[in-house]
């Protein structure tokens, strides 16, 4: 028993996620996703309140509130839709070096969560 339970902490501690969210927290970001057979690309700025994002040439501003140091809300300042006056939720999953693995979903739909990877490309 005791043999087991060894066994099973020894390799429960050799594989741990690293989560240095604090180092993503603010800075200057690029998002790539494939969007009908296409890869498109946003690059954005985070500050402690705020993401500004560009995108294929239009700038949208959402305000952030963070839930934890891993955790955050994006809220549009200026929704167009009732669907963009709904917050996002993201969590940061893994970070390695300049990037992040993270996962999203509207506050209201968490059936539907997506997932995506971030490029840190300046703080």
């Amino acid at each position: 028993m005791k043999k087991v339970i060894f066994l099973s902490l020894l390799l429960t501690s050799c594989y741990s996620v690293e989560r240095n969210c604090l180092d993503f927290k603010t800075g200057v970001f690029e998002f790539s996703t494939s969007i009908n057979d296409s890869l498109v690309t946003s690059t954005f700025t985070r500050t402690n309140e705020f993401e500004i994002e560009m995108y294929n040439g239009i700038e949208d501003s959402s305000s952030i509130s963070w839930v934890n140091n891993c955790e955050f809300l994006l809220t549009k300042i200026n929704p167009r839709t009732n669907q963009e006056k709904r917050p996002i939720r993201i969590k940061i999953l893994r970070t390695y070096g300049d990037q992040y693995d993270f996962e999203y979903s509207q506050v209201n739909n968490a059936q539907k969560i997506s997932r995506g990877s971030v490029i840190k490309i300046s703080e």
